[in-house]
């Protein structure tokens, strides 16, 4: 068992450490977390997790350091800990828009830099997690990678994809909960109370999501097999439509794309 440092436990540091527990990826002694605030880590100190402020401490021979931190910190974050980590630690960054050559630089060009974009659902190993790396070994590669297949379905992209990858995939599972809130809300109108509404909208997500991932075919495909002709379901989804449902959904995530692509440019 390899210690682990989690650096920054906000919402998605402390969702990895809880994932980690979780999934029984690691024993919760060997996981190290940090924030300012450590008071604000008792939850997960409950599950046995090491807790506090003291990032120096934390790092101290962790052979995976999770750099969970504002893009704006991550600079000085790295000026603090960078003597204080092994030369066979891997840097994982959760940081939207610094690339990776700037995280080697930043961090002295010894150590294997990786991007991951994990989302929420990391928390009880069900995450989509994208990754890229650099000056890293196939050996270290597949180490991150089986890390966070214990956690969720992994996917190595080129790291010009990224930005894409935090709003597809980060944001998306935000998007994909406000339609089940939105479904929910459509339930109780037409008669289901909100515990009843809200359970029968996620079921069917999920089993929506499980045709397409285990079936392997396209969404289409499975529309088509629950619209026929002047039927109900036909009937709502060209209504639907008609007020912008796919048009709003792909405006928001090119909306939250730009945002990380302006943002990408100011901190050039």
């Amino acid at each position: 068992m390899e210690k682990i440092a989690i650096i920054g436990g906000g919402n998605l540091g402390s969702a990895i450490a809880r994932g980690l527990v979780h999934t029984k990826a690691c024993d919760p002694q060997m996981i190290h977390v940090t924030r300012r605030r450590a008071q604000l880590l008792a939850p997960l100190a409950g599950f046995g997790v090491i807790t506090g402020s003291n990032n120096l401490e934390a790092v101290k021979s962790a052979k995976i350091v999770f750099l969970a931190v504002k893009p704006y910190q991550m600079k000085d974050l790295l000026a603090e800990i960078s003597p204080a980590i092994a030369g066979d630690a891997v840097l994982i960054s959760l940081a939207t828009g610094i690339d990776n050559k700037t995280l080697l630089e930043l961090s002295g060009g010894k150590n294997a830099v990786f991007r991951a974009m994990p989302n929420t659902a990391v928390a009880i190993g069900q995450s989509m997690t994208c990754l890229a790396s650099l000056n890293a070994t196939p050996d270290q590669d597949e180490k991150v990678k089986a890390l966070f297949e214990q956690l969720g379905t992994v996917q190595f992209i080129p790291e010009e994809l990224m930005a894409g990858a935090t709003v597809l995939a980060a944001c998306g599972i935000a998007f994909a909960l406000r339609f089940i809130r939105a479904a929910t809300q459509g339930g109780i109108e037409i008669g289901f109370g909100s515990e009843l509404a809200l359970k029968i909208a996620s079921q069917t997500v999920k089993g929506a999501a499980h045709l397409l991932i285990e079936g392997g075919t396209h969404p289409e495909a499975e529309i088509d097999k629950v619209t026929t002709p002047r039927g109900i379901t036909i009937s709502g989804l060209n209504e639907m439509e008609h007020q912008g449902f796919s048009s709003s959904l792909i405006k928001g995530l090119m909306a939250s794309y730009q945002k990380i692509e302006n943002g990408s440019k100011q901190q050039k």
